[in-house]
């Protein structure tokens, strides 16, 4: 009776830790690190307190380090800025310049990595700011109420 007892804790256990672990963000969604505000992704939040619901401690520490790594947010949740006037136009020939040769460029010019190669990534040869904001319009309709433009 007694082994029988140890070993359905045993298995209580094992499931409380691995709803534990799926309630993390930081282990479920990894390439959210970073974000420092945004919407707070429900499903994450409710996994972190269906933790804290059972736990306390680890409910505590799942809220903590979701918010301290950013994982709790949705992507792409805050807002930005973007003044044409303290733009910097950087020119480079387009035939001779590479894709690594453009993503170096970008990280030398705004500090932040990126891939180009990404699938939802757009790739567009613009001659002024003008046709950038139209890009802008074209890919993102409802940019105004997203980005503010400071001509």
């Amino acid at each position: 009776m007694f082994k029988k007892l140890v070993k359905a804790s045993y298995v209580f256990l094992c499931a409380v830790l691995a709803v534990q672990l799926m309630g993390c963000g930081t282990i479920l969604h990894p390439e959210r690190k970073g974000q420092s505000a945004g919407r707070i992704d429900a499903g994450i939040a409710l996994l972190d307190g269906i933790g804290l619901f059972l736990f306390l401690i680890p409910g505590i520490i799942a809220f903590a380090v979701d918010f301290n790594n950013g994982t709790i947010y949705l992507p792409g949740g805050s807002r930005g800025s973007l003044d044409l006037e303290d733009m910097e136009q950087i020119t480079f020939d387009p035939k001779h310049t590479t894709q690594a040769d453009l993503e170096r460029l970008i990280e030398e010019h705004t500090g932040t990595a990126v891939k180009l190669d990404q699938a939802d990534m757009r790739i567009a040869e613009l001659g002024s700011t003008e046709e950038m904001i139209v890009q802008f319009e074209q890919l993102m309709p409802n940019m105004s109420e997203r980005l503010a433009l400071h001509l």
